[in-house]
């Protein structure tokens, strides 16, 4: 990396929260401005603020992306603060269901808590902010097996108050710390949600289905319309809307017609009458149910004939067979119940969950009915008997990515246990907070980019060439929230009505919408994103400091609704985890779905750094691949052009399924007509 061309800037004074730092300055930096702010999003951050020379850079010849000339305000990527859990944590929503916390945004509705007399009570609150880190991480666990990853620094709620994961007992580093004497509160952890496979829709729709395929005599004038209706013992809303679109998923089509009986069921009619012997089918229950049928069958019970209120849980059962398939189902996953005979003779019988709220939670978790009115736990006190005991807290030896949030309370629930806000934040400063991976410590601010960026446009020898942005680093990263050097750039490239494009993971490119469309007008600009593989799995493990692909292809949505031709650049393919026919399918979909406007799929490669980071990643999580990686990557950087050539076919064949146009290499950066090919285009970094 060359830095001849970089400065310090004049001493200006100092911004608002932020403060000279003095670490010892890169030895290619002489004189530039080291600074620190005083925020958790950017503790234990150093930004190196210099005045560029030159802002618009001439790729090298030998490189194979297919630009010419780039702007890079940034070099390195900024990440922050001192707290807190990693990505996957489990947190609990407002609606009862549960959300991996490096998913929230601000203005969710969760679950926190707040002091009501002698006890804690669970009640709502709101995200106000969101960020992220890399952290020495340690791996807290508990008697009931439940597990937590959170730094050292993180606080967690116990029955002797709040305490850190790690602490000393003298000098400097003494807190109050976990011990195994220590039991935090809460209600252990959370259950994993199913599954909504063909047997969990066949499960819920067989107890929400009434008289599919009832016999009515021929000569019956009203016949005909009656064979084509069945009835749902339910008027939910949201009951409704699910079971309408099991049914779609299954090819039946059907319309509501009004309440039945007593107003405790909707009649559904469908558009022929073979349809409803399709929909006796679908609820008619196995020889052998699975797991996901009977938990369907659970959901679709409480749902149609459940309650809780007052922190009791009951579901009735009308008849004996109803009764013994719910009990055999609460018996398959261990739940503890007892039966309640009525008060009158008129009256169903009762099966009521027993264990208190943590079993509860088990129950919504495990089977996640669609009513969520019926799931909330506003105000039930915090105490339970869950076995919380500390059993270890321990060093994992390694940094990991990890997450905090704000919320109104101060707290969270996190996979079942209370966790408190390491920080909370006076002011709310608009942030990507999801930035990519790449996670240096020491980030290079080019703090004269805009007016460096006016004045080379400007310049008589420069003849308005197409320039490309995100390419190497992320010019919307987190630190771009602080220093706005790209609203600028961008007016710049507009009053010129110069062409340019911009790659990224991140949605902060959406704060810059107006100016994108002022340029638009003037000028073609081309937007793309980022996206490999959309398996959480996969990009939980691969990419944990990126934006979920769910967000990042909801942005894709938001400027195609804006009217921009959005490209989509599927990278990197990842060789034996998202290569196959499945995994492509269902990221081509995804992206279809979006709007894309184009796709061009990549396969890894590998530079010098990057290898080496990565094959420690994999010899970790994917050790029995590392044999195929060493064959495919021998040679370099790059895979063998018959793999690459294979991927794209795979590519090619699954936007011709979904609708997509497969751009040729190259073109979601949008270049000028008169632009000769290129070869393939460059990746974002992936770790």
């Amino acid at each position: 990396m060359r830095w001849d061309n970089l400065s310090a800037p004049p001493d200006e004074g100092t911004p608002d929260e932020a403060a000279p730092a003095a670490p010892p300055l890169p030895l290619a930096l002489p004189g530039a401005v080291a600074r620190t702010f005083d925020t958790p999003e950017f503790a234990g951050m150093t930004f190196y603020e210099v005045r560029a020379k030159s802002i618009i850079n001439r790729v090298p010849g030998q490189s194979r992306v297919p630009f010419e000339w780039t702007v890079n305000p940034y070099r390195g990527c900024s990440h922050a603060c001192t707290y807190c859990v990693a990505g996957d944590t489990p947190i609990l929503m407002a609606d009862g269901r549960t959300r991996p916390i490096s998913e929230l945004t601000v203005g969710d509705r969760i679950y926190g808590t707040e002091r009501r007399g002698a006890y804690r009570h669970y009640v709502v609150t709101t995200v106000r902010d969101t960020w992220s880190t890399v952290k020495r991480a340690h791996r807290i666990t508990l008697a009931d097996g439940t597990t937590l990853v959170a730094s050292g620094d993180h606080r967690f709620l116990t029955e002797r108050g709040w305490k850190h994961v790690t602490g000393g007992m003298r000098g400097g580093g003494r807190r109050p710390h976990l011990t195994t004497r220590n039991r935090l509160l809460g209600t252990g952890r959370f259950a994993v949600a199913p599954k909504r496979s063909t047997d969990y829709r066949r499960g819920y729709l067989h107890a929400l289905v009434r008289d599919a395929g009832r016999q009515f005599p021929l000569d019956d004038a009203d016949a005909a319309d009656l064979r084509r209706r069945f009835r749902l013992a339910t008027t939910e809303p949201e009951v409704l809307e699910r079971a309408g679109r099991f049914l779609a998923d299954a090819g039946v089509t059907v319309e509501w017609i009004n309440g039945g009986v007593a107003r405790r069921s909707t009649t559904a009619r469908t558009a022929e009458p073979a349809a409803v012997e399709s929909v006796a089918a679908l609820a008619r229950p196995p020889d052998e149910p699975t797991d996901d049928w009977w938990l369907g069958f659970l959901a679709g019970m409480f749902d149609t004939a459940g309650s809780c209120r007052r922190g009791v849980f009951r579901i009735g059962v009308a008849g004996d067979g109803s009764r013994r398939r719910t009990a055999a189902a609460l018996d398959r996953f261990s739940f503890r119940w007892a039966l309640d005979e009525p008060g009158n003779r008129n009256a169903a019988r009762q099966v009521r969950l027993t264990g208190g709220l943590p079993e509860r939670l088990r129950f919504f978790h495990l089977t996640d009915p669609a009513v969520t009115r019926k799931r909330s736990i506003e105000g039930t006190a915090l105490k339970c008997a869950a076995r919380l005991q500390v059993t270890a807290v321990e060093d994992l030896g390694l940094e990991l990515p990890l997450w905090d949030i704000t919320t109104g309370t101060g707290d969270f629930i996190a996979n079942g246990v209370v966790s408190h806000n390491c920080f909370a934040r006076n002011t709310h400063t608009y942030l990507d907070l999801d930035a990519g991976a790449d996670f240096d410590r020491k980030v290079i601010v080019k703090v004269n980019a805009g007016e460096l960026v006016r004045r080379e446009l400007a310049a008589p020898r420069w003849r308005g060439a197409h320039v490309a942005m995100g390419t190497n680093v992320d010019c919307y990263q987190r630190a771009e929230g602080r220093y706005r050097l790209m609203p600028p750039i961008l007016a710049a490239l507009r009053d010129f009505a110069n062409p340019f494009s911009i790659l990224t993971k991140g949605t902060l490119l959406l704060r810059d919408l107006p100016l994108l469309r002022q340029a638009a007008e003037v000028t073609r600009v081309g937007l793309s994103y980022s996206v490999g593989f959309v398996d959480e799995t996969l990009w939980r493990l691969a990419e944990p400091g990126t934006p979920s692909p769910r967000r990042r292809l909801d942005a894709v949505r938001r400027l195609t609704d804006a009217g921009f031709p959005v490209g989509v650049l599927m990278a990197p393919v990842l060789p034996g985890l998202s290569d196959d026919e499945e995994s492509i399918d269902a990221t081509v979909a995804a992206i279809a779905a979006s709007g894309a406007a184009d796709l061009t799929a990549l396969p890894l490669h590998l530079r010098p750094g990057a290898r080496e980071w990565y094959a420690r990643w994999l010899a970790r999580e994917f050790p029995h691949l590392v044999p195929r990686y060493r064959q495919l990557y021998q040679a370099g950087a790059y895979a063998p052009d018959a793999y690459q050539r294979e991927v794209t076919a795979r590519v090619r064949m699954a936007a011709r399924r979904h609708g997509l146009h497969r751009g040729e290499v190259g073109d979601n950066r949008r270049l000028p007509d008169a632009s000769p090919a290129a070869p393939a285009a460059e990746q974002l970094s992936l770790l």
